[in-house]
């Protein structure tokens, strides 16, 4: 096994020490089983996908700090990362959540983006191992978006190091089949229910709660939907997604009849919205 594969499995092991607990303590949906539907497909993406997001990663930071060094005066760069490490995780986490939002609120958007996009959204059962099913081409798109801005920059190593951390624990919390009042935090930083609208398969949540952090993004712009302490009746959209692993990196290349029908009732129902393709 490469060490890239040996280190990501640690990883999940030691996030899977931390929200099994939690969502049984916490449980949202005291039915819901730990071992639910999709669970395997999940791991997948988590080992395989997440190793493959690794090595964008790197190939985009390389990139980045190519063109930055050719581009950029370098005091830029040497001021960036001279601040203290705190500071300049807080200025990455807000500067690729615009990103984050940006992309996001496209996938929606846009029918050709959708359909990548579709993949994540096609989970009924939120848990936090739903968090790393992500279609290859959403993943490198949004990462782009995001990302490379804080890598041409100059942000420092260790400040990314620790935005990585924060960010993925933070993605795993979201999914999480928990329930917490966050009070009135809930208009600033993303929590579980503000998420889980986001996965909402009901037509009032539709295209809201794009941010990946800092909910304030999205009350900015007027995409914020949080209906009291009410939490969504279910997930999912209404296409026929596979269940498989291979099936779900295939779909969104597939131009079926079934795909066309959704799409078409999409467009003559006056109240929806192509991105859900109801």
């Amino acid at each position: 096994m490469e060490p890239m594969d040996l280190f990501g499995l640690q990883a999940l092991l030691i996030c899977a020490l931390i929200f099994v607990p939690l969502e049984h303590i916490l449980a949202l949906r005291t039915e819901q089983k730990i071992l639910r539907k999709g669970l395997g497909t999940d791991v997948i993406y988590a080992v395989v996908n997440g190793a493959f997001l690794k090595i964008c990663l790197v190939l985009m930071a390389a990139a980045a700090m190519s063109a930055s060094a050719i581009l950029v005066p370098q005091r830029i760069p040497m001021t960036v990362s001279a601040q203290a490490t705190w500071l300049q995780v807080m200025e990455i986490i807000i500067l690729a959540d615009l990103g984050v939002y940006a992309s996001h609120r496209a996938f929606h958007a846009i029918p050709a983006l959708w359909k990548f996009h579709s993949i994540h959204h096609g989970i009924e059962e939120l848990d936090w191992i739903a968090a790393f099913r992500a279609h290859p081409v959403d993943q490198i798109i949004t990462k782009a978006a995001s990302l490379l801005p804080v890598f041409f920059l100059g942000f420092s190593s260790g400040a990314i190091a620790v935005y990585f951390i924060i960010y993925t624990l933070h993605a795993q919390f979201l999914h999480a089949n928990v329930s917490i009042n966050f009070g009135p935090l809930k208009w600033l930083i993303a929590t579980p229910q503000f998420h889980h609208w986001h996965h909402a398969d009901q037509r009032d949540a539709y295209d809201k709660n794009f941010a990946s952090q800092l909910a304030i993004i999205d009350a900015l712009f007027g995409t914020f939907h949080i209906p009291g302490s009410k939490m969504p009746e279910k997930y999912g959209v209404d296409e026929p997604i596979p269940a498989d692993y291979v099936g779900q990196h295939g779909y969104p290349f597939v131009r079926g009849g079934q795909q066309r029908q959704n799409t078409a009732d999409a467009i003559v129902k006056p109240a929806g919205n192509l991105s859900q393709m109801k």
